[in-house]
């Protein structure tokens, strides 16, 4: 494969999904091992269910940090922290990309390094295993900052994605099923902007707007795609 000469590039965005994050072990939700049936939704990733028996969604989380902690950053991960001025749009929560050294990190779904107090307002980052704490000063219990089924998306995030997309003049779609709205629509909003679009996926999500589509994974491209930056 030929390194893409980026000469003519200067806004470059990766738009990443689940797939990212599998080549490191990370279970998807949808596609081929994921983890659709294996929890219940009602119980584990809803507000309703944090409403009910705040202490059992948080030990359930905590279980999933200590999973991704187990984890590490890919190849595919590392070249993309290497390009500095490039803008990362995730659907991912597990902070892979900020392991790897990005540091231009747009979370549409949010984070489980995160915490959020819904009564008074107060956020925190939360790294490691363990919660450092479950509730906050005002006495309501923190909730993780991540978006659940039935949430409504952070409309201020979602902002900052589309304005980062919209001035992009190469958009990188990695890892994603392409079905999840509304980021399903942003590959056609980037080439619609006038990117050049590229796929890289092992399963093509057979959207229109991709210019190329490169089957394979993120670990085994990109380093061949960006000359192992």
């Amino acid at each position: 494969m030929e390194t893409l000469d980026l000469s003519g590039y200067r806004h470059i965005v990766f738009f990443t999904g689940a797939g990212m994050s599998a080549e490191s072990g990370v279970p998807t939700y949808r596609g081929k091992g994921g983890t659709r049936g294996s929890y219940s939704i009602g119980e584990y990733a809803c507000q309703e269910a944090f409403e009910r028996v705040p202490e059992k969604v948080l030990g359930f989380h905590e279980k999933r940090r200590r999973f991704v902690l187990d984890c590490e950053p890919h190849e595919g991960h590392r070249v993309i922290a290497g390009m500095a001025d490039a803008a990362v749009v995730t659907q991912n929560i597990d902070g892979m990309h900020q392991r790897a050294g990005s540091r231009n990190v747009i979370e549409l779904h949010g984070s489980l390094w995160r915490l959020r107090c819904d009564a008074c307002g107060f956020r925190k980052e939360d790294y490691g295993g363990t919660y450092e704490t479950l509730q906050c000063g005002c006495g309501a219990w923190l909730r993780p900052g991540i978006t659940w089924f039935g949430d409504v998306l952070d409309a201020s995030v979602m902002n900052r994605a589309a304005e980062v997309i919209s001035s992009c003049d190469l958009f990188v779609g990695i890892g994603t099923s392409g079905v999840v709205w509304p980021a399903a629509g942003f590959p056609a909003f980037a080439h619609e902007s006038g990117a050049y679009c590229i796929e890289i996926n092992p399963e093509p999500s057979g959207a229109a707007s991709y210019d190329r589509v490169i089957e394979g994974t993120a670990g085994e491209v990109l380093p061949q795609l960006f000359g192992g930056r």
